[in-house]
């Protein structure tokens, strides 16, 4: 049985940070495809970066040169660092791994607050 939890999520100021967490049981995420996503109110949810099972990375053109994907293999778990937050940046964050088996975690509010 695989699970995803998130973490770290809240209310910051805009221009601040926060560090989100997505901690895996069931599944190997080194070898694993794993993404975070984002779902605003009203929108479709999107891509915000991703990180390979050999440690390649990309990002929404968005969040370029402010986010960070990386992953810790002792602790099975991938980080989502956000700096320089936006209030259009306000969502449900979301962990996905397309395994197999393709999971997504139940999500963490960030607020970004002008």
């Amino acid at each position: 049985q695989v699970q995803l939890v998130e973490s770290g999520g809240g209310l910051v100021q805009a221009g601040g940070s926060l560090r989100l967490s997505c901690a895996a049981s069931g599944i190997i995420f080194s070898r694993s495809l794993v993404g975070w996503y984002r779902q605003a109110p009203g929108k479709q949810r999107e891509l915000v970066a991703f990180v390979s099972s050999g440690g390649n990375t990309d990002y929404a053109d968005s969040v370029k040169g402010r986010f960070t994907i990386s992953r810790d293999n002792v602790k099975n778990t991938v980080y989502l660092q956000m700096n320089s937050l936006k209030p259009e940046e306000t969502a449900v964050y979301y962990c996905h791994t397309d395994g197999p088996p393709f999971v997504w975690g139940p999500g963490t509010q960030v607020t970004v607050s002008s």
